[in-house]
Parts: C-alpha cells; structure tokens; sequence
C-alpha cells in the first residue's frame, strides 16, 4: 500500500516548499498562491472531458434522473457543499442533486477517515438510493484509489447508471470503472499529500461547472440570472426582486407586487411583467415552454 502511494502525482514532495518550515509567512502564503495558478490550467486541460460529464448529466436530469456525488473526506464534503447549494440556488428538488460521503452526514463536521477504507460500504450507501439507470454518480477522490467511491462506481455500473470519476492521478485505478473519467493533474501539493488543498480546489471549480452548467441548460437560468432562486428569507427575496428589477425595468413597487402575486417564484413573476398577464397565464406559458424563461416570454398565446 505504501509503495503504491510513493508512486502518486498527488503524493510527491513539491521541490518548490520542501523548506516552507523555514520559510517566513509572506513567503508560504506566495508560494501558495502561484501554485494555486497551476489548477485553473489543469482544470481547463479536462474541459473536453468536463463537457461529455455535463451533457450526460443534462440529459439525465432532463429525463427525471438523479446526479449523485460519491466521495470520502475532502473529496465528500465537496459533494456535500454543491449538492446542497442547488435547491437554495436553482430551486432544484433535494432529490436532484445529492451527496453521498463516507462515514455519513456525521463525517461531514468530524473526520471518520478509515471509512475511506470500506468498497462494500460505498456500494451499500449507494443502494440505499434506490439508483436507476437514469442516474449519474461522480467518484470523487484526488488519488484516485479510494475503495469507497470505487465500490460506489462499480455498483453505479451494475444499475446502468452513467458514471464519472474524478481523481488527480494519471491513469488512476478508479477511471477504469467510469464511462467518461476526469483527471485533474494539478501536480505535488504545496504540503505533501494534503489534497484538501490544489486537488480539492481542482474537484470543488469542477462540480461548481457540473452542476451549473447542467442547470443552465434545464432552463433555471435566464442570462445569467438566477431566476429560479428560492426566495426564502430576506436577502434572497430582495435578491428576487433585483433580478426581476433588472429583467422588466420593473419598479422596486412593482417588481415585489408581482413577486408577491406569484408566491415569491422569479420566473413567473418575469412572464407577467413582461407579457402584462396574470400569475396563471404565465404559469401556463411556462408550463407550454417546459420550463424555459426565454420560450415563455417569446411564445405565441
């Protein structure tokens, strides 16, 4: 076990900070940050790669499908942190997008690396939600040998789910068992083997480009607006109505008046203003659109 980690991109020692120790704060912090460089190139290396992974999980969601994100430490808790940034985000189901981490929800606040450990337990975790072959399910793990999101792929495979591994290693063990694999080659970490830091920076720009590229596509997004925000305190209201404000030339009046009308739903809300109808109307529009903002507002009543 040792050996084969000897022999891992994200194992070896960065010759750039192999005297950090001794190395004045200014100095650590700079050399952190020009590494930190090096993985928005690596990440943009993969686009291709990252493109196929999008489209499947589309096509997917489009089709009533669910995206599962399987990891174990760092690699986990990623997951955690964008699947549930999509319900406030885009308003998506809970179901739609979810996170499956090693350890479980506990993991999450209090490490329980040895999970890691266990390929069983990444299969039996993932049973538990009932996967179809609509589904997709991303392995994630910077070296690319966790037996739990392994376990988790290999069971995903077996449902015929569509399956995505992300790792940064060459020719990792776990993209042998993914149909579209992704690896984000981000190079030594500044403090050996600690892929908390470039490899969980790689993975977390690479499901922030999942998952909002894969919403935009399902219509929850009209220029680059959130408009399928789910206005559900303070900020996100006013936040609503600075979207519809910016969409209609809506007064700050008229834009909460309609927010109001049509239960505090962005889109909606966007449809009557611009088409000068009622909350119903537009919710049909949007229904005869499937969803898309763009086809609602242009379409023929």
């Amino acid at each position: 076990m040792t050996d084969s980690l000897a022999y891992l991109t994200t194992e070896q020692r960065n010759e750039r900070t192999k005297k950090m120790d001794q190395m004045t704060t200014a100095e650590i912090l700079a050399v952190m940050n020009e590494e930190d460089y090096k993985v928005a190139e690596a990440v943009k290396r993969v686009l291709p790669s990252v493109t196929v992974a999008v489209e499947q999980i589309t096509k997917a969601l489009k089709d009533g499908g669910r995206l599962f994100y399987v990891g174990a430490g760092t690699s986990g808790r990623i997951g955690i942190l964008d699947a549930s940034e999509c319900p406030p985000t885009f308003m998506a189901d809970p179901d739609m997008v979810q996170a499956v981490m090693a350890g479980g929800g506990e993991a999450f606040t209090k490490a329980r690396e040895n999970s890691e450990d266990d390929e069983k337990q990444g299969e039996l975790d993932l049973q538990q939600k009932k996967v179809t072959p609509e589904d997709v399910i991303v392995g994630i793990t910077a070296s690319g040998r966790t037996p739990y999101p392994i376990g988790a792929l290999k069971y995903g495979r077996r449902k015929g789910a569509y399956t995505i591994s992300l790792s940064c290693n060459h020719k990792s063990e776990i993209s042998s068992f993914a149909e579209c694999p992704i690896e984000v080659i981000v190079g030594p970490e500044v403090l050996t083997g600690s892929t908390r830091l470039k490899s969980a920076t790689a993975h977390k720009m690479v499901l922030n480009m999942m998952s909002t590229t894969a919403m935009v596509q399902l219509g929850k997004v009209y220029e680059n607006l959130m408009v399928d925000v789910h206005a559900s305190n303070y900020k996100l209201r006013e936040r609503a109505k600075s979207i519809l404000m910016e969409c209609t030339a809506a007064s700050y009046e008229e834009a909460e008046q309609a927010l109001q009308e049509a239960d505090l739903q962005v889109k909606p809300a966007i449809v009557m203003l611009k088409r000068n109808v009622s909350y119903e109307k537009a919710a049909e529009l949007l229904e005869k659109s499937d969803g898309q903002l763009r086809k609602a507002i242009e379409l023929q009543s």
